[in-house]
């Protein structure tokens, strides 16, 4: 099975590799074999990518995908509202079948943007089938996703037996793949966090770690004074961290997800973007949360951009492309895999329309989807090689069902938990 994507400007993201003005791309079996000026194959299913973009799909590196029913809700809401709101209020009331239609919706709202790869933070799991129902939604999404099981979150409760009940059920190759989603000292002990870490190692799971610091804790220094730095792990945020903390994780070869558009919305702070560069540190960028944030990554791109450009003057747009590609792909532990267009890769591919007024003319490529793109111009999205999305919409999905079925799943959990949905509702302070 051949397809040859033709005639489009191509961003392979490789610096092996480099941009061309016009060009082709060929794949077979799910992987890109040749990328060149011209390319000959007649046998080749053709997509024409005139007046199109041709790169690698974007990396989304942390998203709790289960709060998708509940978007906008919390867009004024601070760290601690949202706190109370989502996990003290509405998150008791979730059964399995509304994990799985908010997990199933976002996932497929991230691919419709053009995002061919997520890390699924999860931390709603009440129970073996909560969890199990989100697994079966990134499943049942044609993408390339990451379930990072956060179970205990909040608490101190042992997950040894729960990680290696899911861990049975996702090996390491597939669309679907398993991380570890660690608690922080702040919900467990050190030693909780050793044993978490152990367990990951042995089997085999990258693990993501949110942090954060007022400047008066030294979260990172603490791990790396128990030997708890690892370069499988990512940590998420980490606003306040101190620059030589942030040197000790890019001593570690650790990796950092930023989510600059909740972080200022929230009052997490900067995001850390320009400090991590100069420790040493590439960034990656996520969403986080629906109920807060658009979901796509033209919108956290530009924040990230703008911000660190009003600080200090520094970053460019290629810079930004390369955090939301192969800089995510690494992070995530994909970069053999994805992240870039190259010989030997998976065809996880995005054509964005040139020829959109929004855009038009694009002359400088880059600059202009992270200055101007957005997701109405994400034309087509192939997934290892299969097309996922042609011509603006989503290939073979059923979206007026799942529209109704996730509706309904909100208002259940919304009249259960007492909210109201008609932008009334403030969260009180979260307990403490």
């Amino acid at each position: 099975m051949r397809t040859l994507i033709t005639g489009g400007t191509v961003l392979t993201m490789d610096p092996g590799v480099g941009d061309l003005v016009r060009g082709d791309v060929l794949i077979e079996d799910g992987a890109v074999v040749e990328v060149a000026a011209r390319i000959e194959a007649p046998d080749a299913e053709v997509i024409d990518a005139t007046d199109r973009i041709v790169m690698p799909g974007f990396v989304d590196t942390h998203r709790h995908t289960w709060q998708t029913a509940f978007r906008g809700l919390g867009a004024d809401w601070t760290f601690p509202q949202w706190s109370v709101a989502m996990h003290d209020t509405l998150k008791p009331h979730y059964r399995p079948e509304d994990v799985y239609l908010g997990t199933l919706l976002g996932r497929l709202e991230a691919l419709h943007s053009g995002i061919t790869t997520m890390l699924d933070w999860f931390h709603c799991a009440q129970s073996p089938e909560h969890a199990d129902a989100a697994v079966a939604a990134l499943r049942d999404a044609p993408a390339r996703s990451v379930f990072c099981h956060g179970a205990g979150w909040g608490t101190a409760d042992p997950v040894e037996a729960e990680i290696r009940r899911v861990r049975e059920t996702l090996p390491d190759r597939g669309p679907v793949t398993m991380a570890l989603g660690l608690r922080g000292v702040d919900d467990t002990s050190i030693d909780t966090v050793a044993q978490e870490l152990k367990l990951a190692e042995e089997l085999g799971l990258r693990t993501s770690l949110h942090i954060a610091s007022d400047g008066t804790q030294r979260p990172v220094a603490e791990l790396r004074e128990h030997g708890l730095l690892r370069e499988t792990t990512t940590f998420v945020h980490a606003n306040g961290v101190a620059d030589d903390e942030l040197r000790m994780l890019a001593d570690a070869g650790s990796t950092l997800s930023l989510s600059p558009d909740v972080e200022l919305r929230m009052g997490f702070g900067w995001p850390m973007t320009g400090r991590a560069l100069a420790a040493g540190l590439r960034p990656t960028l996520s969403i986080d949360d629906v109920p807060s944030v658009g979901g796509d990554m033209f919108s956290t791109m530009r924040t990230a951009y703008v911000v660190q450009r009003g600080l200090d003057g520094s970053l460019n747009s290629r810079d930004l492309l390369e955090f939301a590609t192969l800089d995510g792909a690494h992070a995530l532990g994909l970069a053999p895999q994805t992240g870039s267009l190259a010989a030997g890769k998976q065809a996880d591919v995005v054509l964005l329309r040139t020829d959109d007024l929004t855009v038009f003319p694009v002359t400088d490529p880059a600059g202009t989807i992270v200055a101007a793109g957005h997701p109405g111009l994400v034309d087509t999205v192939l997934v290892a090689g299969r097309v996922v999305k042609r011509d603006g919409a989503l290939v073979d999905v059923d979206l007026a069902d799942l529209r109704a079925r996730l509706l309904s799943s909100r208002d259940r959990v919304a009249a259960a938990a007492g909210v109201p949905l008609d932008g009334t509702w403030t969260p009180g302070p979260a307990a403490v």
